[in-house]
C-alpha cells in the first residue's frame, strides 16, 4: 500500500495512521515474543534485559531510520534519532513521572546514566560532522557492544540495582501463559508489523512533508520520532501505572543508548546518512541538554517528581511548537 503525491490527503493520513498501529502493535508483539521464547530456553533475564528488551522496543526506530535511508530521505533517518531520544526524555519520562514519580539509586543510575551521556556525547560529535559515514557507524556498534559486555560481564559476577531493573524489565513484558509455538508466530508477526508498519510510515511522511512544505528533518523529529517511540510510550506508561517506575526509567535510558550507538551505528553502515544542517544547528543540541536535564532530575534526589515530568512535558510541547511553526523556524535560522 504506498501512495504518494499531492491530491490524495486523506490517503496519506489513513496510511499513516495504519503505518503507526502497525509499528506500536508490532513492536509490542515482537518485545514479548521474543522475551517469551528466550525464557523458555533459559536465558537469563540479565542477558534478555539488556538485548531483546532494548532491541525490541528500538526496533520501529532502526526499521524507519533504514528505510528512509534507502529512500534517500536522510532527513527523516537521523531526525528519526535525534527525535525519538527528545520524545523519550520529555514526553514518555514526562507522561510516566505525572502518572507516578519516578524513583531510582545511586548505585541503579551510575552507570547508565554515565552511558548515556558517553553515547549522546558520541551522537553528537558524528551530527557535527555532516555525513555519518560507514567506519563511524561501525565505531558507534562497537561502542555498543562494549557497554553490553561490560554490563554483561559486571552484572554476572556481582549482580547489582542495575541489574535488577534488567530483571524487572523482562518481567513487566514477559507474556504470562503461552506455548512456544505461540510466542514464535508472536515474535515473528511482530517482525512483519514493524517492517511494514515501518515502510507505510515512512512513505507516508515523505508525502506529508511534500504535501505541507516542510523539511523531511522536521517530519522524522516529531511525527516519525514520536510514531516510532509508541512501543516504548506504552512500556513506560504501564509500568508507571503499576508503580514500576524503575522499569519506565531503565526503559528510556536504554532506548537512548540503543538509538544513539546501535540505530544510528546500523543505519550509517547500510547507508551513510547526510545531516541536514537544521539538525546540526538546533536539533542534535535539545537532544544533548534533554540527556543533561534527565541526569540532573534524577541526582538531585534520586527521582523524577511529577513537577519534574511536567516540566518535561511543557519543554516537549514548546519544542513542537518551535518545529512546526514556520516564522520560528525562519527566525532562528533554520529555514
Amino acid at each position: 500500500m504506498r501512495v504518494a503525491g499531492r491530491g490524495e490527503g486523506s490517503l496519506i493520513w489513513i496510511q499513516l495512521a495504519i503505518g503507526l498501529v502497525l509499528l506500536l502493535g508490532g513492536g509490542e508483539a515482537l518485545v514479548r515474543g521474543s522475551v517469551g521464547v528466550a525464557i523458555r530456553l533459559d536465558i537469563s533475564p540479565l542477558v534478555i534485559g539488556l538485548t531483546l528488551v532494548g532491541f525490541g522496543t528500538s526496533a520501529p526506530e532502526l526499521v524507519a531510520c533504514i528505510q528512509a535511508a534507502l529512500a534517500g530521505a536522510p532527513g527523516i533517518a537521523i531526525g528519526n534519532i535525534v527525535g525519538s531520544n527528545i520524545a523519550n526524555i520529555l514526553l514518555i519520562l514526562g507522561v510516566a513521572a505525572v502518572i507516578t514519580p519516578i524513583v531510582t539509586t545511586r548505585e541503579a543510575f551510575g552507570r547508565d546514566g554515565s552511558v548515556l551521556i558517553a553515547a549522546s556525547l558520541a551522537l553528537l560529535a558524528a551530527v557535527l560532522a555532516g555525513t555519518i559515514g560507514r567506519w563511524t557507524g561501525a565505531a558507534l556498534i562497537v561502542m555498543l557492544a562494549g557497554y553490553l559486555g561490560y554490563t554483561y560481564v559486571t552484572e554476572r559476577s556481582t549482580p547489582d540495582a542495575a541489574a535488577q531493573v534488567y530483571a524487572a524489565e523482562v518481567e513487566e513484558v514477559a507474556p504470562r501463559t503461552a506455548s512456544l509455538a505461540i510466542l514464535l508466530l508472536l515474535a515473528l508477526g511482530g517482525i512483519a508489523g514493524v517492517v511494514v508498519g515501518a515502510d507505510l510510515l515512512v512513505d507516508a511522511a515523505i508525502a506529508v512533508a511534500r504535501d505541507f512544505g516542510v523539511s523531511e528533518a522536521v517530519i522524522g523529529l516529531t511525527l516519525v520520532a514520536v510514531g516510532t517511540s509508541l512501543p516504548e510510550l506504552a512500556t513506560s506508561v504501564v509500568a508507571a501505572f503499576r508503580r514500576h517506575g524503575d522499569v519506565a526509567f531503565g526503559n528510556i535510558l536504554g532506548s537512548n543508548i540503543f538509538n544513539a550507538l546501535g540505530i544510528t551505528g546500523a543505519t550509517a553502515l547500510v547507508m551513510p546518512i547526510a545531516v541536514p544542517d537544521e539538525i546540526i544547528r538546533l536539533d542534535v543540541w535539545v537532544m544533548m541538554a534533554t540527556a543533561v536535564l534527565l541526569v540532573v532530575f534524577a541526582v538531585t534526589g534520586w527521582r523524577v517528581s511529577r513537577r519534574e515530568g511536567a516540566v518535561c512535558l511543557i519543554a516537549y510541547g514548546a519544542y513542537l511548537a518551535v518545529q512546526l511553526s514556520p516564522g520560528v523556524r525562519q527566525w532562528l535560522g533554520l529555514g
